[in-house]
């Protein structure tokens, strides 16, 4: 049976919170059992924020992040599978949750949560990845059908996001330039691809603009850097926020499962319509993208801070800063929502009047971010948000059957260790309990630097780990 909940515009929240101390939902009694008692409505995010209203509009992306969604709201998806894109079941689940394929958490902070909501999980909130929606009924992860993933946390990941689009137009800017160098010497133009200090090899660019990227490396032959998820394959928090509401708590959102996309009013087929609106989603984002960063803490134990002042001279001897890259410049804080390379299967920029402008610069957190002398923040993530080959067969990180949207199975999106001690376990099975397991583990293109680390002595290894342990989220 449908039913439709009120829309609750951002506007009339925030009048809410000034007259009320925070939000009311006078449609909804005390004891409701719904979680989601309103909506946000989109068509009141355009621009850039107040301070005040980017506040409130973080606050219901928290209480969204927190809430215990019940079939009242529409979690669970008995026709719908896993896939990223609409997809339906063969024969209806008849069963809430499914450990293997999902819906398999009541609340995104059920496996996000350490050390706070926003934070990394335990080996037990691991998922599974199907690639072939055909196995989504399977009652047992199958290798043959699935890759186990581990929760990573997302503090500071409007900044990651921030990152990644510059990069993207910094590279998508050089093959243009590169084009129309080639179309002016009538021959093609190689050209060695960076960004903000990463290399991603290099193209060779046609006089008619067909492009040869077959000695890309650590990218997407469409240059668009992707930095979430550990295959590095979701390019914005919007899009992997409407992916892994629908995978993890089947609450589908409009703007992929709405009317408008798929020509039905409730997709998976649970009976509740309008689970996630446009509004809803901008709210999750913005939290999430609001989420200060991790920091690096000065231990109060002398002999720690000694022996971390080592650990990071020895973190770059051993060749660990190739690719967990200390800092990375960031020329703007403001966060654009929907970005500029989302696209279909989330909303886009074309899909509204004017994209919502989240100024990361209003947050509290911000005025500590090291700038350089041009005023550009250096983002402290020790990453590189490329991909790299470190797991070949037999090596402790090799052990998926399966390439996730071509990624190949031993290729992983650098780790950022900002958070590291706060994280632990480690690995994108969360299956290293250890920082110097998870070191140890290392393989492909980071043997030599664990080679290193394993000749080195005692002391210097212990160094290395004193200072990833000065790397926490204090939130």
């Amino acid at each position: 049976m449908r039913y439709d909940r009120p829309v609750l515009s951002l506007h009339a929240a925030c009048m809410a919170a000034v007259v009320c101390g925070g939000l009311a939902f006078a449609q909804e009694p005390p004891w409701s059992e719904r979680a989601l008692r309103a909506h946000v409505d989109q068509n009141d995010l355009r621009g850039t924020l107040p301070k005040m209203v980017l506040e409130e509009l973080r606050r219901q992306g928290e209480t969204l992040f927190d809430a215990r969604f019940t079939p009242a709201d529409g979690a669970g998806r008995p026709r719908a599978t896993m896939a990223p894109a609409p997809t339906r079941r063969e024969k209806a689940s008849q069963t809430l949750f499914n450990r293997a394929t999902g819906p398999d958490a009541n609340a995104c902070s059920g496996c996000h949560n350490q050390p706070a909501a926003g934070g990394a999980g335990d080996f037990a909130s691991n998922i599974f990845i199907v690639e072939n929606p055909e196995g989504d009924l399977a009652p047992m992860p199958d290798p043959s059908l699935a890759n186990e993933r581990g929760t990573s946390h997302i503090f500071g990941a409007g900044l990651i996001e921030l990152l990644a689009r510059e990069m993207t137009a910094d590279l998508q800017a050089a093959r243009s330039r590169a084009a129309a160098k080639a179309e002016r010497q009538g021959r093609a133009v190689t050209l060695r691809l960076a960004a903000k200090g990463v290399d991603f090899g290099e193209i060779i660019v046609a006089p008619d603009g067909t492009t040869d990227t077959t000695r890309l490396d650590g990218v997407d032959a469409d240059l668009v850097v992707r930095p979430f998820g550990q295959k590095g394959v979701f390019v914005s928090l919007r899009e992997f926020t409407v992916t892994v509401l629908n995978h993890h708590l089947g609450m589908q959102a409009d703007e992929r499962f709405g009317l408008a996309h798929t020509g039905e009013l409730d997709f998976d087929g649970d009976g509740v319509s309008v689970e996630m609106t446009e509004g809803d989603v901008s709210a999750l984002v913005a939290w999430q993208a609001g989420l200060a960063p991790p920091t690096t803490i000065a231990p109060d134990d002398a002999r720690w801070r000694e022996a971390a002042a080592r650990g990071r001279a020895v973190f770059g001897e051993l060749g660990c800063a190739a690719c967990h890259v200390p800092s990375l410049p960031l020329e703007s804080l403001r966060f654009s929502d929907p970005g500029p390379v989302d696209a279909a299967g989330t909303l886009t920029a074309a899909d509204v009047m004017e994209p919502a402008v989240y100024d990361l610069d209003l947050a509290d957190w911000a005025a500590a971010l090291p700038r350089d002398e041009d005023g550009r923040v250096l983002v402290p993530l020790f990453g590189d948000l490329k991909r790299h080959a470190i797991a070949g067969d037999g090596e402790p990180l090799g052990n998926e059957r399966l390439s996730q949207r071509g990624v190949p199975t031993g290729s992983f999106m650098t780790a950022e260790l900002w958070g590291l001690a706060s994280t632990a376990p480690y690995g994108h099975r969360n299956d290293h309990v250890t920082i110097d397991g998870i070191i140890r583990a290392h393989g492909g293109e980071a043997r030599d630097a664990r080679s290193g680390y394993e000749r080195a002595d005692e002391a210097d290894r212990s160094a290395l780990i004193a200072f990833l342990k000065t790397l926490v989220i204090e939130p």
